[in-house]
Protein backbone atom coordinates (compact mmCIF):
# COMPACT_ATOMS: atom_id res chain seq x y z
CA UNK A 1 0.00 0.00 0.00
CA UNK A 2 0.98 3.35 -0.64
CA UNK A 3 0.72 4.94 2.82
CA UNK A 4 2.59 8.16 1.81
CA UNK A 5 -0.29 8.83 0.54
CA UNK A 6 -2.16 10.08 3.37
CA UNK A 7 -1.73 13.01 4.59
CA UNK A 8 -3.12 15.39 7.41
CA UNK A 9 -7.10 15.82 7.68
CA UNK A 10 -8.66 18.70 9.49
CA UNK A 11 -6.55 19.07 12.47
CA UNK A 12 -4.96 22.56 11.78
CA UNK A 13 -7.83 23.78 11.11
CA UNK A 14 -9.79 23.81 14.71
CA UNK A 15 -8.05 24.43 18.38
CA UNK A 16 -6.83 21.53 19.74
CA UNK A 17 -4.41 19.80 22.44
CA UNK A 18 -1.22 18.71 21.32
CA UNK A 19 0.15 17.13 24.54
CA UNK A 20 -0.35 13.74 23.59
CA UNK A 21 -0.66 12.80 27.07
CA UNK A 22 -2.82 9.35 27.60
CA UNK A 23 -4.48 10.67 31.02
CA UNK A 24 -8.25 9.93 30.54
CA UNK A 25 -9.47 14.27 30.77
CA UNK A 26 -11.64 16.77 30.22
CA UNK A 27 -10.10 18.90 27.21
CA UNK A 28 -12.23 21.93 27.39
CA UNK A 29 -12.52 24.52 23.93
CA UNK A 30 -11.04 21.74 21.66
CA UNK A 31 -12.22 19.22 19.13
CA UNK A 32 -9.22 16.68 19.18
CA UNK A 33 -6.23 15.52 21.08
CA UNK A 34 -2.84 14.42 19.00
CA UNK A 35 -2.26 10.67 20.01
CA UNK A 36 -0.27 8.08 18.97
CA UNK A 37 -1.79 4.00 18.29
CA UNK A 38 -0.23 1.94 21.62
CA UNK A 39 1.39 -0.50 18.95
CA UNK A 40 1.38 -4.05 19.07
CA UNK A 41 4.63 -7.04 19.19
CA UNK A 42 2.59 -9.75 17.32
CA UNK A 43 -0.02 -8.77 15.20
CA UNK A 44 -1.88 -11.33 12.54
CA UNK A 45 -3.84 -10.14 9.41
CA UNK A 46 -7.06 -11.86 9.47
CA UNK A 47 -8.44 -9.79 6.53
CA UNK A 48 -8.17 -7.18 4.23
CA UNK A 49 -10.38 -5.37 1.58
CA UNK A 50 -8.30 -5.28 -1.23
CA UNK A 51 -10.99 -3.94 -3.60
CA UNK A 52 -11.78 -0.98 -1.08
CA UNK A 53 -8.26 -0.01 -0.93
CA UNK A 54 -7.58 0.32 -4.78
CA UNK A 55 -10.75 2.50 -5.02
CA UNK A 56 -9.84 4.95 -2.18
CA UNK A 57 -6.11 5.01 -3.41
CA UNK A 58 -4.20 3.19 -1.08
CA UNK A 59 -3.35 0.26 -4.01
CA UNK A 60 -2.27 -3.45 -3.00
CA UNK A 61 -1.44 -5.17 0.41
CA UNK A 62 2.39 -5.89 1.22
CA UNK A 63 3.65 -8.34 3.91
CA UNK A 64 5.05 -4.71 5.24
CA UNK A 65 1.62 -2.85 5.10
CA UNK A 66 0.49 -5.06 8.77
CA UNK A 67 2.34 -2.57 10.72
CA UNK A 68 0.31 0.44 9.31
CA UNK A 69 -2.80 -1.75 9.63
CA UNK A 70 -2.50 -2.22 13.81
CA UNK A 71 -0.70 0.93 13.93
CA UNK A 72 2.80 0.34 14.31
CA UNK A 73 3.84 2.29 11.36
CA UNK A 74 2.67 5.77 9.98
CA UNK A 75 3.17 8.10 7.40
CA UNK A 76 5.60 10.67 7.32
CA UNK A 77 4.46 14.26 8.11
CA UNK A 78 1.08 12.79 9.89
CA UNK A 79 -0.17 13.45 13.60
CA UNK A 80 -2.78 11.18 14.29
CA UNK A 81 -5.41 12.24 16.88
CA UNK A 82 -8.69 11.56 18.58
CA UNK A 83 -11.64 13.74 18.68
CA UNK A 84 -14.11 15.15 21.27
CA UNK A 85 -17.61 15.49 21.27
CA UNK A 86 -20.60 15.30 23.40
CA UNK A 87 -24.01 13.41 23.12
CA UNK A 88 -27.33 12.46 24.94
CA UNK A 89 -26.78 8.79 25.85
CA UNK A 90 -30.08 7.03 26.35
CA UNK A 91 -32.11 10.49 26.47
CA UNK A 92 -30.19 11.65 29.10
CA UNK A 93 -27.16 14.68 28.26
CA UNK A 94 -23.45 13.31 29.29
CA UNK A 95 -21.36 16.28 28.33
CA UNK A 96 -17.86 15.69 26.97
CA UNK A 97 -17.21 12.12 25.89
CA UNK A 98 -14.79 11.69 22.65
CA UNK A 99 -13.18 9.08 20.73
CA UNK A 100 -12.13 6.37 23.69
CA UNK A 101 -11.06 3.59 21.31
CA UNK A 102 -10.73 5.35 17.72
CA UNK A 103 -7.63 7.20 16.16
CA UNK A 104 -8.26 8.82 13.41
CA UNK A 105 -5.18 8.09 11.06
CA UNK A 106 -5.47 10.65 8.62
CA UNK A 107 -7.08 11.88 4.97
CA UNK A 108 -6.08 10.19 1.60
CA UNK A 109 -7.61 11.07 -2.00
CA UNK A 110 -7.94 8.78 -4.79
CA UNK A 111 -6.86 9.51 -8.62
CA UNK A 112 -10.76 10.83 -8.58
CA UNK A 113 -10.17 12.96 -6.40
CA UNK A 114 -12.51 11.37 -3.68
CA UNK A 115 -11.30 12.24 -0.06
CA UNK A 116 -11.83 8.95 2.49
CA UNK A 117 -10.77 9.58 6.21
CA UNK A 118 -8.81 6.30 7.89
CA UNK A 119 -9.49 5.77 11.30
CA UNK A 120 -8.04 2.90 13.76
CA UNK A 121 -10.49 1.43 16.02
CA UNK A 122 -8.88 -0.27 18.88
CA UNK A 123 -5.52 0.78 19.04
CA UNK A 124 -5.18 2.16 22.23
CA UNK A 125 -6.14 4.50 24.99
CA UNK A 126 -6.90 8.68 24.26
CA UNK A 127 -7.90 10.89 26.70
CA UNK A 128 -11.20 10.08 26.26
CA UNK A 129 -11.49 6.74 27.06
CA UNK A 130 -12.61 7.41 30.41
CA UNK A 131 -10.39 5.01 32.28
CA UNK A 132 -10.68 1.96 29.66
CA UNK A 133 -8.17 0.39 27.98
CA UNK A 134 -9.16 1.52 24.43
CA UNK A 135 -8.26 -2.02 22.85
CA UNK A 136 -11.39 -3.94 21.26
CA UNK A 137 -12.00 -7.49 21.21
CA UNK A 138 -12.20 -10.11 18.15
CA UNK A 139 -15.61 -10.37 18.27
CA UNK A 140 -16.56 -6.55 18.65
CA UNK A 141 -14.03 -5.72 15.47
CA UNK A 142 -15.39 -8.75 13.25
CA UNK A 143 -18.89 -7.44 13.81
CA UNK A 144 -18.05 -4.13 12.17
CA UNK A 145 -15.41 -5.36 9.91
CA UNK A 146 -18.15 -7.63 8.28
CA UNK A 147 -21.47 -5.72 8.77
CA UNK A 148 -19.83 -2.41 7.65
CA UNK A 149 -19.50 -4.22 4.17
CA UNK A 150 -22.52 -5.82 4.47
CA UNK A 151 -24.44 -2.14 4.69
CA UNK A 152 -22.19 -1.11 2.16
CA UNK A 153 -22.96 -3.60 -0.46
CA UNK A 154 -26.85 -3.70 0.88
CA UNK A 155 -26.82 0.27 -0.48
CA UNK A 156 -27.35 1.39 3.05
CA UNK A 157 -24.65 4.84 3.72
CA UNK A 158 -22.00 3.51 5.92
CA UNK A 159 -18.74 3.86 6.98
CA UNK A 160 -16.38 1.00 5.68
CA UNK A 161 -13.70 -1.69 6.60
CA UNK A 162 -10.51 -1.48 5.25
CA UNK A 163 -8.64 -4.45 7.16
CA UNK A 164 -8.67 -6.78 10.64
CA UNK A 165 -6.43 -7.76 12.58
CA UNK A 166 -4.78 -9.48 15.66
CA UNK A 167 -3.15 -7.59 17.76
CA UNK A 168 -1.38 -10.66 19.55
CA UNK A 169 -2.24 -9.57 22.89
CA UNK A 170 -5.67 -10.94 25.20
CA UNK A 171 -7.99 -8.32 26.44
CA UNK A 172 -10.19 -8.23 29.35
CA UNK A 173 -14.11 -8.21 29.42
CA UNK A 174 -16.96 -8.36 30.93
CA UNK A 175 -19.03 -9.10 28.01
CA UNK A 176 -22.57 -9.07 29.76
CA UNK A 177 -21.56 -6.47 32.44
CA UNK A 178 -22.47 -9.07 35.29
CA UNK A 179 -19.51 -9.58 37.34
CA UNK A 180 -17.96 -11.78 35.05
CA UNK A 181 -14.95 -10.40 33.19
CA UNK A 182 -12.74 -12.68 31.14
CA UNK A 183 -9.80 -12.74 28.28
CA UNK A 184 -11.05 -12.48 25.00
CA UNK A 185 -8.49 -12.22 21.91
CA UNK A 186 -7.57 -8.11 21.01
CA UNK A 187 -8.48 -6.88 17.13
CA UNK A 188 -7.76 -3.52 15.34
CA UNK A 189 -9.93 -2.54 12.90
CA UNK A 190 -9.51 0.11 9.90
CA UNK A 191 -12.43 2.21 9.19
CA UNK A 192 -12.99 4.32 6.98
CA UNK A 193 -15.42 7.32 5.78
CA UNK A 194 -15.85 10.17 3.70
CA UNK A 195 -16.09 11.59 7.38
CA UNK A 196 -16.35 10.69 10.81
CA UNK A 197 -18.20 13.99 12.10
CA UNK A 198 -20.76 13.41 14.61
CA UNK A 199 -23.82 15.37 15.88
CA UNK A 200 -21.79 15.19 18.75
CA UNK A 201 -19.39 17.55 17.38
CA UNK A 202 -21.18 19.97 17.16
CA UNK A 203 -23.25 19.48 20.50
CA UNK A 204 -19.61 19.93 21.99
CA UNK A 205 -18.84 23.09 20.33
CA UNK A 206 -22.21 24.71 21.31
CA UNK A 207 -23.12 23.64 24.67
CA UNK A 208 -19.59 24.80 25.44
CA UNK A 209 -20.36 28.43 24.04
CA UNK A 210 -17.57 28.30 21.57
CA UNK A 211 -20.25 29.45 18.77
CA UNK A 212 -17.29 31.38 16.71
CA UNK A 213 -15.59 27.28 16.28
CA UNK A 214 -18.94 26.12 15.91
CA UNK A 215 -19.85 28.11 13.02
CA UNK A 216 -16.08 27.44 11.57
CA UNK A 217 -16.98 23.36 12.08
CA UNK A 218 -20.29 24.22 10.04
CA UNK A 219 -18.59 26.36 7.42
CA UNK A 220 -15.92 23.43 6.98
CA UNK A 221 -18.53 20.68 7.04
CA UNK A 222 -20.32 22.56 4.22
CA UNK A 223 -17.64 23.17 1.73
CA UNK A 224 -16.35 19.71 2.20
CA UNK A 225 -19.63 17.50 2.49
CA UNK A 226 -22.51 19.52 1.43
CA UNK A 227 -21.95 20.36 -2.17
CA UNK A 228 -25.80 20.95 -2.67
CA UNK A 229 -25.78 24.04 -0.05
CA UNK A 230 -24.88 26.62 -2.06
CA UNK A 231 -26.92 29.99 0.02
CA UNK A 232 -25.01 31.89 2.15
CA UNK A 233 -25.68 33.84 4.95
CA UNK A 234 -28.42 32.02 8.02
CA UNK A 235 -29.88 30.70 5.02
CA UNK A 236 -26.84 28.74 4.41
CA UNK A 237 -27.05 27.41 8.18
CA UNK A 238 -30.41 26.78 7.59
CA UNK A 239 -30.33 24.85 4.30
CA UNK A 240 -27.73 22.53 5.98
CA UNK A 241 -29.50 21.70 8.99
CA UNK A 242 -32.67 20.56 6.30
CA UNK A 243 -29.99 18.46 4.31
CA UNK A 244 -28.75 16.84 7.30
CA UNK A 245 -32.32 16.04 8.23
CA UNK A 246 -33.17 14.45 4.90
CA UNK A 247 -29.88 12.50 5.04
CA UNK A 248 -31.06 11.04 8.33
CA UNK A 249 -34.27 10.50 7.17
CA UNK A 250 -32.92 8.55 4.15
CA UNK A 251 -30.64 6.36 6.13
CA UNK A 252 -33.24 5.18 9.02
CA UNK A 253 -35.71 4.22 6.02
CA UNK A 254 -32.87 2.18 4.44
CA UNK A 255 -32.10 0.74 7.77
CA UNK A 256 -36.56 0.10 7.50
CA UNK A 257 -35.83 -1.57 4.13
CA UNK A 258 -33.31 -4.36 5.38
CA UNK A 259 -34.50 -4.76 8.69
CA UNK A 260 -31.47 -3.49 10.66
CA UNK A 261 -31.92 -2.89 14.33
CA UNK A 262 -28.55 -0.25 15.27
CA UNK A 263 -29.13 -0.57 19.21
CA UNK A 264 -27.69 2.44 20.25
CA UNK A 265 -29.15 5.42 18.60
CA UNK A 266 -27.22 8.05 20.90
CA UNK A 267 -26.24 11.14 19.51
CA UNK A 268 -22.67 10.64 19.85
CA UNK A 269 -23.30 7.77 17.48
CA UNK A 270 -25.17 10.12 14.54
CA UNK A 271 -22.75 10.81 12.02
CA UNK A 272 -23.83 14.59 10.56
CA UNK A 273 -23.03 12.83 6.68
CA UNK A 274 -25.59 10.11 7.33
CA UNK A 275 -23.79 7.51 7.50
CA UNK A 276 -24.58 3.91 9.57
CA UNK A 277 -21.59 4.81 12.33
CA UNK A 278 -20.27 2.64 15.52
CA UNK A 279 -21.29 -0.65 15.36
CA UNK A 280 -21.90 -2.26 18.42
CA UNK A 281 -25.32 -4.09 19.78
CA UNK A 282 -26.55 -4.32 16.41
CA UNK A 283 -28.80 -6.84 14.83
CA UNK A 284 -30.30 -7.59 11.52
CA UNK A 285 -33.91 -8.86 11.72
CA UNK A 286 -34.86 -12.51 12.23
CA UNK A 287 -38.52 -12.80 13.08
CA UNK A 288 -40.05 -9.35 12.36
CA UNK A 289 -40.77 -7.61 15.69
CA UNK A 290 -41.36 -3.92 16.00
CA UNK A 291 -40.43 -3.99 19.37
CA UNK A 292 -37.06 -5.56 19.09
CA UNK A 293 -33.72 -3.79 20.53
CA UNK A 294 -30.56 -6.00 20.46
CA UNK A 295 -28.99 -3.96 23.23
CA UNK A 296 -29.48 -5.51 26.80
CA UNK A 297 -28.38 -2.04 28.03
CA UNK A 298 -31.32 -0.75 26.49
CA UNK A 299 -33.83 -3.32 28.46
CA UNK A 300 -36.75 -2.49 29.49
CA UNK A 301 -37.37 0.72 27.99
CA UNK A 302 -36.49 -0.57 24.36
CA UNK A 303 -35.71 3.45 23.42
CA UNK A 304 -33.65 1.88 20.11
CA UNK A 305 -36.16 -0.70 19.19
CA UNK A 306 -36.39 -1.66 15.62
CA UNK A 307 -39.76 0.69 15.44
CA UNK A 308 -38.91 3.11 16.49
CA UNK A 309 -35.59 4.05 14.75
CA UNK A 310 -37.48 6.77 13.30
CA UNK A 311 -38.65 8.60 16.08
CA UNK A 312 -35.63 8.30 17.74
CA UNK A 313 -33.55 10.16 14.31
CA UNK A 314 -36.75 13.05 15.07
CA UNK A 315 -35.46 13.30 18.16
CA UNK A 316 -31.93 13.30 18.18
CA UNK A 317 -32.40 16.09 15.14
CA UNK A 318 -33.86 18.30 17.76
CA UNK A 319 -30.88 18.13 19.51
CA UNK A 320 -28.63 18.62 16.73
CA UNK A 321 -31.36 22.28 16.07
CA UNK A 322 -30.77 22.92 20.02
CA UNK A 323 -26.98 22.57 18.77
CA UNK A 324 -27.16 25.06 15.56
CA UNK A 325 -29.82 27.36 17.10
CA UNK A 326 -26.72 30.03 17.73
CA UNK A 327 -25.91 30.06 14.18
CA UNK A 328 -29.92 30.07 12.57
CA UNK A 329 -31.34 31.68 15.72
CA UNK A 330 -34.84 31.14 14.15
CA UNK A 331 -36.68 29.11 16.53
CA UNK A 332 -39.98 28.57 13.91
CA UNK A 333 -37.62 27.43 11.06
CA UNK A 334 -36.02 24.78 13.25
CA UNK A 335 -39.46 23.69 14.58
CA UNK A 336 -41.25 23.53 11.24
CA UNK A 337 -39.04 21.72 10.10
CA UNK A 338 -38.70 19.39 13.07
CA UNK A 339 -42.02 18.97 13.30
CA UNK A 340 -42.67 18.13 10.00
CA UNK A 341 -40.21 15.17 9.79
CA UNK A 342 -42.49 12.70 10.49
CA UNK A 343 -44.76 13.05 7.55
CA UNK A 344 -41.72 13.20 5.15
CA UNK A 345 -40.52 10.30 6.82
CA UNK A 346 -43.69 7.89 6.91
CA UNK A 347 -44.22 8.69 3.32
CA UNK A 348 -40.81 7.79 2.40
CA UNK A 349 -40.80 4.75 4.73
CA UNK A 350 -44.68 3.74 3.27
CA UNK A 351 -42.85 4.18 -0.58
CA UNK A 352 -40.10 2.46 0.58
CA UNK A 353 -42.67 -0.30 1.85
CA UNK A 354 -44.77 -0.30 -1.59
CA UNK A 355 -41.49 -1.24 -3.60
CA UNK A 356 -40.69 -4.40 -0.94
CA UNK A 357 -44.61 -5.71 -1.98
CA UNK A 358 -43.57 -4.96 -5.82
CA UNK A 359 -46.14 -2.20 -5.74
CA UNK A 360 -45.33 0.49 -8.89
CA UNK A 361 -46.68 3.47 -6.79
CA UNK A 362 -48.38 4.43 -3.33
CA UNK A 363 -52.13 3.99 -3.40
CA UNK A 364 -54.62 5.73 -0.66
CA UNK A 365 -55.34 2.30 1.59
CA UNK A 366 -52.34 0.99 1.27
CA UNK A 367 -51.23 2.69 4.89
CA UNK A 368 -53.98 -0.13 6.32
CA UNK A 369 -52.71 -2.46 4.28
CA UNK A 370 -49.23 -2.16 5.91
CA UNK A 371 -50.27 -1.78 9.27
CA UNK A 372 -52.49 -5.11 8.64
CA UNK A 373 -48.86 -6.65 7.39
CA UNK A 374 -47.11 -5.88 10.26
CA UNK A 375 -49.82 -7.13 12.51
CA UNK A 376 -49.43 -10.46 10.33
CA UNK A 377 -45.72 -10.83 10.79
CA UNK A 378 -45.33 -10.26 14.45
CA UNK A 379 -48.71 -12.67 15.35
CA UNK A 380 -46.94 -15.66 13.14
CA UNK A 381 -43.84 -14.27 14.18
CA UNK A 382 -41.97 -14.42 10.28
CA UNK A 383 -38.72 -13.64 9.15
CA UNK A 384 -38.72 -10.30 7.77
CA UNK A 385 -35.99 -11.55 4.96
CA UNK A 386 -37.71 -14.50 4.23
CA UNK A 387 -41.12 -13.65 4.29
CA UNK A 388 -40.18 -11.00 1.10
CA UNK A 389 -37.66 -13.96 -0.68
CA UNK A 390 -40.90 -16.11 -0.60
CA UNK A 391 -43.34 -13.52 -1.75
CA UNK A 392 -41.42 -13.41 -4.85
CA UNK A 393 -41.59 -16.89 -5.74
CA UNK A 394 -45.20 -17.51 -4.62
CA UNK A 395 -48.29 -15.81 -4.39
CA UNK A 396 -50.63 -18.38 -4.51
CA UNK A 397 -52.55 -19.80 -1.71
CA UNK A 398 -52.06 -23.29 -2.65
CA UNK A 399 -48.73 -23.44 -1.19
CA UNK A 400 -49.14 -21.71 1.97
CA UNK A 401 -48.53 -23.98 4.27
CA UNK A 402 -44.86 -24.35 2.65
CA UNK A 403 -44.64 -20.71 3.01
CA UNK A 404 -45.24 -21.02 6.53
CA UNK A 405 -43.23 -23.38 7.50
CA UNK A 406 -40.30 -21.76 5.72
CA UNK A 407 -40.60 -17.92 7.22
CA UNK A 408 -42.67 -18.67 10.80
CA UNK A 409 -40.73 -19.13 14.20
CA UNK A 410 -43.98 -20.59 15.57
CA UNK A 411 -45.69 -23.59 15.42
CA UNK A 412 -48.56 -24.05 12.54
CA UNK A 413 -51.78 -24.37 12.91
CA UNK A 414 -55.03 -23.99 11.15
CA UNK A 415 -55.96 -20.47 12.65
CA UNK A 416 -52.30 -19.24 11.51
CA UNK A 417 -52.43 -20.94 8.33
CA UNK A 418 -56.05 -18.67 7.24
CA UNK A 419 -54.53 -15.82 8.44
CA UNK A 420 -51.73 -16.18 5.93
CA UNK A 421 -54.16 -17.58 3.31
CA UNK A 422 -55.76 -14.56 3.83
CA UNK A 423 -53.01 -12.16 3.66
CA UNK A 424 -51.99 -13.49 0.23
CA UNK A 425 -55.53 -13.27 -0.98
CA UNK A 426 -55.64 -9.87 -0.28
CA UNK A 427 -52.06 -9.16 -1.48
CA UNK A 428 -53.28 -10.46 -4.84
CA UNK A 429 -56.16 -8.34 -5.21
CA UNK A 430 -53.25 -5.23 -4.16
CA UNK A 431 -50.90 -6.03 -7.22
CA UNK A 432 -53.54 -6.12 -9.51
CA UNK A 433 -54.32 -2.53 -9.10
CA UNK A 434 -50.92 -2.71 -10.60
CA UNK A 435 -50.13 -0.12 -13.82
CA UNK A 436 -47.11 -2.33 -14.75
CA UNK A 437 -46.80 -6.29 -15.02
CA UNK A 438 -46.05 -8.57 -12.87
CA UNK A 439 -42.51 -8.99 -14.18
CA UNK A 440 -41.85 -5.48 -13.70
CA UNK A 441 -43.05 -5.85 -10.11
CA UNK A 442 -40.91 -8.90 -9.58
CA UNK A 443 -38.15 -6.54 -10.89
CA UNK A 444 -38.87 -3.91 -8.30
CA UNK A 445 -38.97 -6.40 -5.31
CA UNK A 446 -35.63 -8.08 -6.20
CA UNK A 447 -33.53 -4.99 -6.33
CA UNK A 448 -35.54 -3.82 -3.28
CA UNK A 449 -35.29 -6.80 -0.90
CA UNK A 450 -31.82 -8.59 -0.22
CA UNK A 451 -31.72 -12.40 -0.39
CA UNK A 452 -28.90 -12.14 2.26
CA UNK A 453 -28.74 -10.34 5.56
CA UNK A 454 -25.95 -10.89 8.02
CA UNK A 455 -27.84 -12.61 11.22
CA UNK A 456 -25.80 -12.47 14.02
CA UNK A 457 -25.97 -16.15 14.54
CA UNK A 458 -24.02 -16.51 10.98
CA UNK A 459 -21.46 -13.75 13.11
CA UNK A 460 -21.30 -16.01 16.16
CA UNK A 461 -20.54 -18.93 14.33
CA UNK A 462 -17.89 -16.82 12.38
CA UNK A 463 -16.12 -15.32 15.36
CA UNK A 464 -16.11 -19.03 17.17
CA UNK A 465 -14.14 -20.13 13.60
CA UNK A 466 -11.61 -17.15 13.58
CA UNK A 467 -10.69 -17.51 17.15
CA UNK A 468 -9.64 -21.12 16.78
CA UNK A 469 -7.58 -20.04 13.48
CA UNK A 470 -9.66 -20.68 10.58
CA UNK A 471 -11.29 -18.80 7.81
CA UNK A 472 -13.61 -20.83 5.88
CA UNK A 473 -16.86 -19.23 7.23
CA UNK A 474 -15.26 -15.85 7.08
CA UNK A 475 -14.51 -16.07 3.41
CA UNK A 476 -18.11 -17.56 2.30
CA UNK A 477 -19.45 -14.45 4.99
CA UNK A 478 -18.04 -12.04 2.74
CA UNK A 479 -19.18 -13.45 -0.62
CA UNK A 480 -22.28 -13.43 0.43
CA UNK A 481 -22.37 -10.05 1.80
CA UNK A 482 -20.72 -8.72 -1.39
CA UNK A 483 -23.53 -9.93 -3.57
CA UNK A 484 -26.66 -9.37 -1.35
CA UNK A 485 -29.65 -9.80 -3.98
CA UNK A 486 -28.24 -13.04 -5.44
CA UNK A 487 -28.61 -16.77 -3.85
CA UNK A 488 -25.17 -17.79 -3.71
CA UNK A 489 -24.94 -19.30 -0.82
CA UNK A 490 -28.67 -21.25 0.22
CA UNK A 491 -27.52 -22.43 3.16
CA UNK A 492 -27.66 -18.66 4.96
CA UNK A 493 -31.38 -18.61 3.26
CA UNK A 494 -33.41 -19.81 6.48
CA UNK A 495 -34.29 -19.01 9.63
CA UNK A 496 -32.24 -18.42 12.76
CA UNK A 497 -31.55 -22.35 14.50
CA UNK A 498 -33.52 -22.38 17.19
CA UNK A 499 -30.08 -24.11 19.26
CA UNK A 500 -29.22 -20.13 19.18
CA UNK A 501 -32.31 -18.50 21.11
CA UNK A 502 -30.02 -17.69 23.98
CA UNK A 503 -26.45 -17.60 23.48
CA UNK A 504 -24.65 -14.53 24.47
CA UNK A 505 -23.72 -12.30 22.20
CA UNK A 506 -25.17 -13.92 19.46
CA UNK A 507 -29.33 -13.37 20.41
CA UNK A 508 -28.63 -10.97 23.29
CA UNK A 509 -25.77 -8.20 22.65
CA UNK A 510 -24.50 -5.27 25.02
CA UNK A 511 -22.90 -2.44 24.47
CA UNK A 512 -19.68 -4.71 24.86
CA UNK A 513 -20.45 -6.69 21.80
Amino acid sequence: MNIERIRQPFIKKFPGDFSGNLIQRNTPKVLFATISPAGFDHPKLIAFNKTLSEEIGLGAFEEKDLDFLVGNRLPENIQTYATAYAGHQFGNWAGQLGDGRAILAGEIENDLGKKTELQWKGAGATPYSRHADGRAVLRSSVREYLMSEAMYHLGVPTTRALSLAFTGEDVIRDIMYNGNPQLEKGAVVIRTAESFLRFGHFELMSAQGEYKTLQELVDFTIENYFPEVTSSGIQRYKDFFENVCTRTANLAVEWFRVGFVHGVMNTDNMSILGLTIDYGPYSMMDEYDLNFTPNTTDLPGRRYAFGKQGQIAQWNLWQLANALHPLIKDEKFLEDTLNHFGTRFWKSHDTMLCAKFGFDELLKDDEDFFTNWQGLMQELQLDYTLFFNYLEKSTSTADVKDFFNRVSYSLLNDEKLKKLEDFLTTYNSRLSLNTVSREQSLAIMKKTNPKFTLRNYLLYECIEEISIGKTSMLEKLTDALENPYEERHPEFSAKRPNSYDDITGCSTLSCSS
